[in-house]
C-alpha cells in the first residue's frame, strides 16, 4: 500500500526549478534514499512534502488524504516528521529535556513545559525510552551543545522519532560525522525505524551509506527524478554514475575514491 504519493509536484525559486513535475510513490515500510548532485532538489522536495515550503502546483497524498495545503503541524499530526541537515536542537537544554519537549509538543502540552517535563511520569518514561533506543541514555543530563557531532545527529533524529511519525525524512543524517561513526549512526537509525515499522526517506551524499541501507534509491537531477530502483540497479546505471561521479563504467561506484 502506498503511504505517500506526489502528483506533478512543482516548486520554483525564480527561474530555478527546484522540484520539477515530480511523481513519486512511497510504500509503507520502505527505506528509501534520495540522492543527486548539489542543487538537484532533494531537500526542496523534502521541504515541500513536510510542509516547510508550499508547492507551485501538484498534489501530495498521504495515507489516502490530500495534504497539499496542510500546515506543518497538521502534517506532523497526520504522521510526517523530519530531521535536519543542520541539527535543530535546544543547545542549552539537556538531551532529556529536548526529548521531553518533543513529546509535549506532540501531545499539545505546551504550557509550563520546563516544569511539566519533570512531573509527568509518562513523558519521563517515554523520553528516557527514546534516548535509550538511540543509544543516548548515558547522555541524558548532558546539555545538547556538549554532545559530540554524531550524538547530536542521533538526538535530532530521536526528536523527530518522538513525534511518532509514519513517514520520517532524514536530511543528511551522517553529514559532518567521521567515517568511523557513520556506520554506528546508521545502524542505530535503521534498527529503530525498521523495528517500529516506520517508513524512512534519507537524503544522503555518501553512496556507501545509500547502497548499504536502502531498499530503493531515487536519483534527482535539476529538480526532476532521473532514475529510481534497487541499489544494484542504480549501481549499474551509467547515466546516474556520470551525473553523480563524472565517470561511468561497470565499477564506477567502487572506484569513486
Amino acid at each position: 500500500m502506498n503511504l505517500l504519493e506526489t502528483i506533478n509536484l512543482k516548486r520554483y525559486f525564480g527561474e530555478t526549478r527546484a522540484v520539477d513535475d515530480v511523481n513519486l510513490t512511497i510504500a509503507e515500510g520502505e527505506f528509501i534514499s534520495i540522492v543527486g548532485p548539489n542543487g538537484a532538489g532533494k531537500t526542496s522536495l523534502c521541504n515541500v512534502v513536510s510542509g516547510l515550503l508550499a508547492p507551485e502546483s501538484g498534489k501530495i497524498i498521504f495515507k489516502g488524504q490530500d495534504v497539499t495545503r496542510a500546515s506543518v503541524i497538521e502534517r506532523v499530526k497526520a504522521g510526517i516528521a523530519r530531521s535536519f541537515q543542520l541539527v535543530n536542537l535546544f543547545d542549552d537544554l539537556s538531551a532529556f529535556d529536548n526529548a521531553a519537549l518533543a513529546i509535549f509538543s506532540r501531545e499539545n502540552k505546551t504550557r509550563n513545559l520546563a516544569m511539566l517535563a519533570h512531573l509527568d511520569r509518562d513523558v519521563i518514561a517515554e523520553a528516557d525510552a527514546v534516548l535509550g533506543q538511540f543509544g543516548l541514555a548515558a547522555k541524558r543530563n548532558e546539555a545538547a551543545r556538549g554532545l559530540a557531532q554524531g550524538e547530536r545527529k542521533l538526538l535530532d533524529v530521536a526528536l523527530a522519532y518522538a513525534l511518532r511519525p509514519k513517514l520520517l525524512f532524514l536530511d543528511e543524517p551522517t553529514s559532518g560525522v567521521s567515517t568511523r561513526n557513520k556506520g554506528q549512526i546508521m545502524d542505530t537509525i535503521a534498527s529503530v525505524v525498521r523495528g517500529e515499522g516506520i517508513t524512512a526517506v534519507i537524503i544522503e551524499h555518501d553512496m556507501d551509506v545509500v547502497f548499504k541501507y536502502s531498499n530503493r534509491i531515487v536519483v534527482m537531477h535539476q529538480g526532476a527524478i532521473l532514475a529510481q530502483g534497487t541499489p544494484d540497479a542504480i549501481r549499474k546505471n551509467d547515466q546516474v554514475a556520470m551525473i553523480l561521479l563524472g565517470t561511468s563504467g561497470p565499477d564506477a561506484f567502487s572506484r569513486k575514491d
